[in-house]
Protein backbone atom coordinates (compact mmCIF):
# COMPACT_ATOMS: atom_id res chain seq x y z
CA UNK A 1 0.00 0.00 0.00
CA UNK A 2 1.47 3.26 -1.09
CA UNK A 3 0.66 6.58 0.61
CA UNK A 4 1.27 10.01 -0.79
CA UNK A 5 1.77 12.97 1.51
CA UNK A 6 1.06 16.43 0.12
CA UNK A 7 2.42 19.38 2.04
CA UNK A 8 1.14 22.89 1.44
CA UNK A 9 2.72 26.06 2.69
CA UNK A 10 0.80 29.29 3.16
CA UNK A 11 2.70 32.54 3.18
CA UNK A 12 1.00 35.64 4.51
CA UNK A 13 2.41 38.98 3.53
CA UNK A 14 1.22 41.91 5.58
CA UNK A 15 1.14 45.09 3.59
CA UNK A 16 -0.95 48.16 3.13
CA UNK A 17 -3.99 45.96 2.52
CA UNK A 18 -4.15 44.90 6.18
CA UNK A 19 -4.34 48.36 7.72
CA UNK A 20 -7.57 50.05 8.72
CA UNK A 21 -7.20 52.52 5.85
CA UNK A 22 -7.61 51.05 2.37
CA UNK A 23 -5.51 53.47 0.32
CA UNK A 24 -5.40 50.99 -2.57
CA UNK A 25 -9.11 51.61 -3.20
CA UNK A 26 -8.35 55.11 -4.49
CA UNK A 27 -6.32 53.59 -7.35
CA UNK A 28 -9.04 51.18 -8.47
CA UNK A 29 -11.55 51.93 -11.24
CA UNK A 30 -14.55 52.16 -8.82
CA UNK A 31 -12.51 54.42 -6.52
CA UNK A 32 -11.52 56.77 -9.33
CA UNK A 33 -15.12 56.82 -10.60
CA UNK A 34 -16.39 57.77 -7.15
CA UNK A 35 -13.82 60.55 -6.86
CA UNK A 36 -14.78 61.84 -10.32
CA UNK A 37 -18.48 61.72 -9.46
CA UNK A 38 -17.97 63.56 -6.20
CA UNK A 39 -15.86 66.26 -7.88
CA UNK A 40 -18.36 66.73 -10.71
CA UNK A 41 -21.32 66.88 -8.30
CA UNK A 42 -19.56 69.30 -5.96
CA UNK A 43 -18.54 71.60 -8.82
CA UNK A 44 -22.09 71.46 -10.22
CA UNK A 45 -23.48 72.37 -6.79
CA UNK A 46 -21.04 75.26 -6.37
CA UNK A 47 -21.79 76.61 -9.84
CA UNK A 48 -25.49 76.80 -9.07
CA UNK A 49 -25.08 77.92 -5.46
CA UNK A 50 -22.70 80.82 -6.03
CA UNK A 51 -24.72 82.51 -8.80
CA UNK A 52 -26.97 85.44 -7.97
CA UNK A 53 -30.10 86.19 -9.96
CA UNK A 54 -31.32 82.77 -11.00
CA UNK A 55 -33.73 82.81 -13.94
CA UNK A 56 -35.78 80.02 -12.31
CA UNK A 57 -35.41 79.74 -8.54
CA UNK A 58 -37.32 76.45 -8.10
CA UNK A 59 -35.42 74.66 -10.86
CA UNK A 60 -32.03 75.51 -9.41
CA UNK A 61 -33.11 74.73 -5.85
CA UNK A 62 -34.00 71.25 -7.14
CA UNK A 63 -30.64 71.05 -8.92
CA UNK A 64 -28.79 72.09 -5.75
CA UNK A 65 -30.64 69.62 -3.54
CA UNK A 66 -30.11 66.69 -5.93
CA UNK A 67 -26.42 67.37 -6.52
CA UNK A 68 -25.67 67.97 -2.84
CA UNK A 69 -27.62 64.90 -1.69
CA UNK A 70 -25.85 62.53 -4.05
CA UNK A 71 -22.49 64.16 -3.33
CA UNK A 72 -22.97 63.36 0.35
CA UNK A 73 -24.27 59.84 -0.39
CA UNK A 74 -21.29 59.01 -2.62
CA UNK A 75 -18.91 60.55 -0.08
CA UNK A 76 -20.33 58.18 2.54
CA UNK A 77 -19.89 55.20 0.20
CA UNK A 78 -16.33 56.33 -0.60
CA UNK A 79 -15.49 56.59 3.11
CA UNK A 80 -17.07 53.18 3.72
CA UNK A 81 -14.70 51.66 1.17
CA UNK A 82 -11.74 53.72 2.33
CA UNK A 83 -12.08 52.66 5.98
CA UNK A 84 -13.35 49.11 5.20
CA UNK A 85 -16.57 49.62 7.15
CA UNK A 86 -18.67 47.21 5.04
CA UNK A 87 -17.19 44.24 6.91
CA UNK A 88 -18.24 45.73 10.24
CA UNK A 89 -21.89 45.94 9.09
CA UNK A 90 -22.61 42.65 7.30
CA UNK A 91 -26.38 42.96 7.80
CA UNK A 92 -26.56 45.40 4.86
CA UNK A 93 -26.03 44.25 1.29
CA UNK A 94 -23.62 47.04 0.34
CA UNK A 95 -23.24 46.27 -3.38
CA UNK A 96 -27.03 46.28 -3.81
CA UNK A 97 -27.35 49.49 -1.75
CA UNK A 98 -24.76 51.22 -3.91
CA UNK A 99 -26.42 49.92 -7.07
CA UNK A 100 -29.74 51.36 -5.91
CA UNK A 101 -28.19 54.76 -5.12
CA UNK A 102 -26.40 54.86 -8.47
CA UNK A 103 -29.57 54.02 -10.41
CA UNK A 104 -31.70 56.60 -8.59
CA UNK A 105 -28.87 59.16 -8.67
CA UNK A 106 -28.30 58.66 -12.38
CA UNK A 107 -31.95 59.38 -13.16
CA UNK A 108 -32.40 62.31 -10.76
CA UNK A 109 -29.14 64.07 -11.62
CA UNK A 110 -29.90 63.64 -15.32
CA UNK A 111 -33.36 65.18 -14.88
CA UNK A 112 -31.95 68.01 -12.74
CA UNK A 113 -29.23 68.69 -15.32
CA UNK A 114 -31.75 68.84 -18.15
CA UNK A 115 -33.92 71.24 -16.15
CA UNK A 116 -30.87 73.36 -15.25
CA UNK A 117 -29.73 73.48 -18.88
CA UNK A 118 -33.17 74.52 -20.11
CA UNK A 119 -33.77 77.11 -17.38
CA UNK A 120 -30.24 78.58 -17.28
CA UNK A 121 -31.22 81.66 -19.29
CA UNK A 122 -27.73 82.03 -20.75
CA UNK A 123 -26.04 82.51 -17.35
CA UNK A 124 -22.64 80.90 -17.91
CA UNK A 125 -22.20 79.57 -14.36
CA UNK A 126 -25.55 77.82 -14.52
CA UNK A 127 -24.70 76.34 -17.91
CA UNK A 128 -21.39 75.11 -16.47
CA UNK A 129 -23.25 73.61 -13.50
CA UNK A 130 -25.57 71.70 -15.79
CA UNK A 131 -22.58 70.46 -17.84
CA UNK A 132 -20.94 69.14 -14.69
CA UNK A 133 -24.27 67.55 -13.82
CA UNK A 134 -24.22 65.73 -17.16
CA UNK A 135 -20.60 64.65 -16.52
CA UNK A 136 -21.63 63.27 -13.13
CA UNK A 137 -24.56 61.47 -14.78
CA UNK A 138 -22.22 59.85 -17.30
CA UNK A 139 -19.81 58.75 -14.54
CA UNK A 140 -22.71 57.32 -12.53
CA UNK A 141 -23.95 55.42 -15.58
CA UNK A 142 -20.47 53.95 -16.10
CA UNK A 143 -20.29 52.95 -12.44
CA UNK A 144 -23.80 51.53 -12.66
CA UNK A 145 -22.80 49.46 -15.67
CA UNK A 146 -19.64 48.14 -14.01
CA UNK A 147 -21.32 47.38 -10.68
CA UNK A 148 -24.31 45.57 -12.20
CA UNK A 149 -22.65 42.15 -12.25
CA UNK A 150 -21.56 42.52 -8.63
CA UNK A 151 -24.95 43.64 -7.31
CA UNK A 152 -27.35 41.75 -9.55
CA UNK A 153 -25.30 38.87 -10.89
CA UNK A 154 -25.61 35.24 -9.82
CA UNK A 155 -25.06 34.78 -6.10
CA UNK A 156 -22.60 32.27 -4.69
CA UNK A 157 -24.28 28.97 -3.96
CA UNK A 158 -27.31 29.71 -6.09
CA UNK A 159 -28.40 26.82 -8.27
CA UNK A 160 -29.54 27.49 -11.80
Amino acid sequence: MSHTVITTTTTTVRGSGDSALNTDYVRTIPGMLKIGQMLALFIAFLCAHCVRGWPSWAAFQFFEVVTLWFFIAFLVFFLMHLFRLQGKMPCINWPLTEFFHYSVGCVLVFIASIVAAVKSGGVSALVAGSVFGFIATFLMAVNLWTSYSVACGPQAGASV
